[in-house]
């Protein structure tokens, strides 16, 4: 098993989760994060941190396709250890659906 980040994260990004995290495996694209699944450990410790529950085990039903998303941007986007400052206007994104369709961006974000 392994953590990875939905579309919840999307436009929020609040980054409580990198605080917490013991192995850094957390990567940072323009408007969301990722977790590395080759890197988790499995310790679970940045799931109750994510304020808007965009963190799950990889073990829920459809993780599927949010693992390989995770993986594919874990490779791409530059590893964050601190937490930096999200978004002014996340609490406006919270509740909007179809986030990764129509407002994921591939860039990356700028790291540490």
């Amino acid at each position: 098993m392994t953590y990875i980040v939905i579309d919840g994260c999307i436009k929020c990004k609040y980054m409580d989760c990198i605080e917490v995290c013991p192995v850094d495996c957390f990567y940072e694209g323009e408007n969301m994060l990722v977790i590395h699944p080759d890197e988790c450990i499995d310790c679970g410790v940045c799931e109750p941190e994510c304020p808007i529950e965009a963190i799950k085990p990889d073990t829920d039903d459809g993780m599927e396709r949010w693992v390989q998303i995770n993986q594919e941007y874990a490779e791409k986007w530059p590893n964050i250890t601190r937490k930096g400052e999200p978004p002014e206007d996340r609490e406006e994104w919270k509740e909007v659906a179809n986030k990764f369709e129509e407002h994921f961006s591939e860039n990356p974000g700028s790291g540490d």
